[in-house]
C-alpha cells in the first residue's frame, strides 16, 4: 500500500464543507469551526465593546470628524502593527521597530538637507538604509542563533544612540533642520502626509497606506507559499526546515517587511512636521507588539492574522481618542492598555480552546 500525504487544511482554518446531499449538521459544525478558528475573533468582539463603551460615555465620539481622527490614530499604529504581526506569526520579535521609524525620518531629512538635494533623493536613500537595517536584524538572528529579543534589543540601543548622537553632531541640536522649502517637498508631502475628503470626513493618507498593507499582508498569509512558510517557521522551525522551508530567507524577509513599514511611517512623520526630534519612537515598539497580541497573535508564534493586528490598532485608536472625547485624564490610557492586553490574551486562549474542542 502506498501512503499519501494528508491534504493541508484550508487557509481560513475551516474544514471542507459537506458535498451535495451531506448532513446539514456538518455544515453548521464547519461554519462554527471557521468562526472559532479565526485569530481576530476576540479582537473584533473587543473592538465592538470599546466602540459601544465610548459611544455611550462620550457624545463627541460619534461625530464624523472624530471618526477621521480615530482612524488616523489607528493607522499610525496599524502601519507598523501589521508587519510586526507577520513577524510574530513567524515566531520572532523586533524591539527596534519604534526607533527605526525615527531613524528612517532622520536619514531622509539630514541626507536631503546636508547635500541640498531633492528630498526624494533622501527618501530613496532612507528606504535603502532602513531595509538594510531590517536585513541586518534577520541575518544576525539566523547566523548567531541568539533570541530575537537580544538581537533587536541591541539594534534598539544602537539606533537610539545613533539617532541622538549623529543628529547633535550634524545639526547641533536634537532635532533636524526644516526641509519645507526644499525641492520635492510638496510632492513627497502629498504621498506621505496629505489628506483627502470622503463623505465630508477628512482622512489622512496614512489610512490608505494602512489599508493597502492590510490587504497585501492578508493575501500573503492566506494565498501564497510564503504565507505558508511564515506559519510553518513560527509553528516549528526545525520541522519547517526538515520539509524544505527556507527558514533563513523567510525570517530575513519578515524583518525587512517591518523595516519597509518603518520607512513609510518615518516619511509620514517627517513630511507631516518637516522636522524630526531624534528622541522620538522609544517605547512605540511595545505598542506595536501589544496591538498584534490583542489582534490574536500568539507570543509563541505560528498563529495570528494581519486583520487581527489591524483591529488591535483600531482598538488603540478608539481608546486613545475616546479618553480625550470623554474628557478623562489621558494618563488612564496606559491602564486601559494593560487591561486590554490581559483581557485579549485570555480571550484568545479561550477561543483557541473552543476551536480545538470542535475539531
Amino acid at each position: 500500500m502506498t501512503a499519501t500525504a494528508p491534504s493541508a487544511p484550508p487557509a481560513d482554518g475551516g474544514g471542507p464543507g459537506p458535498l451535495g446531499g451531506g448532513d446539514e449538521r456538518l455544515l453548521r459544525t464547519s461554519l462554527l469551526r471557521r468562526l472559532l478558528g479565526r485569530p481576530e475573533l476576540g479582537s473584533v468582539a473587543g473592538a465592538a465593546a470599546v466602540f459601544l463603551f465610548f459611544a455611550l460615555t462620550a457624545d463627541s465620539f460619534l461625530r464624523a470628524a472624530s471618526f477621521g481622527t480615530v482612524l488616523y490614530a489607528a493607522s499610525t499604529i496599524g502601519i507598523m502593527a501589521v508587519p510586526v504581526a507577520l513577524l510574530m506569526i513567524g515566531g520572532e520579535f523586533d524591539l527596534s521597530a519604534g526607533v527605526l521609524v525615527t531613524s528612517s525620518a532622520l536619514i531622509s531629512s539630514m541626507f536631503s538637507f546636508q547635500l541640498t538635494a531633492n528630498v526624494w533623493v533622501g527618501v530613496g536613500v532612507s528606504l535603502l538604509v532602513t531595509l538594510a537595517i531590517g536585513a541586518f536584524n534577520g541575518v544576525m538572528l539566523t547566523r548567531t542563533k541568539l533570541p530575537s529579543f537580544i538581537i533587536t534589543l541591541g539594534t534598539f540601543l544602537m539606533l537610539t544612540g545613533l539617532n541622538l548622537g549623529l543628529t547633535k553632531q550634524i545639526s547641533g541640536t536634537v532635532s533636524t533642520k526644516s526641509i519645507a522649502d526644499m525641492e520635492g517637498f510638496p510632492s513627497a508631502s502629498k504621498v506621505f502626509a496629505s489628506q483627502l475628503t470622503l463623505g465630508g470626513v477628512e482622512l489622512k493618507v496614512t489610512i490608505l497606506w494602512w489599508a493597502v498593507l492590510i490587504a497585501v499582508a492578508t493575501w500573503i498569509l492566506l494565498r501564497t507559499r510564503f504565507g505558508n512558510w511564515i506559519f510553518a517557521v513560527g509553528g516549528n522551525t526545525d520541522a519547517a526546515r526538515a520539509v524544505g522551508v527556507p527558514v533563513v530567507r523567510t525570517k530575513i524577509l519578515l524583518y525587512m517587511g517591518v523595516a519597509f513599514s518603518a520607512w513609510i511611517a518615518g516619511q509620514h512623520l517627517l513630511f507631516s512636521f518637516d522636522v524630526v526630534q531624534s528622541g522620538e519612537g522609544v517605547g512605540k515598539e511595545l505598542i506595536y507588539i501589544v496591538a498584534a497580541v490583542i489582534g490574536g497573535c500568539l507570543i509563541t508564534g505560528g498563529y495570528g492574522s494581519a486583520i487581527g493586528a489591524a483591529v488591535g490598532a483600531l482598538i488603540f485608536g478608539m481608546t486613545d481618542k475616546g479618553i480625550v472625547y470623554a474628557e478623562w485624564n489621558p494618563n488612564w490610557f496606559k491602564f486601559f492598555l494593560g487591561a486590554m492586553l490581559l483581557l485579549a490574551t485570555l480571550l484568545n486562549a479561550w477561543v483557541r480552546r473552543r476551536a480545538e474542542a470542535t475539531r
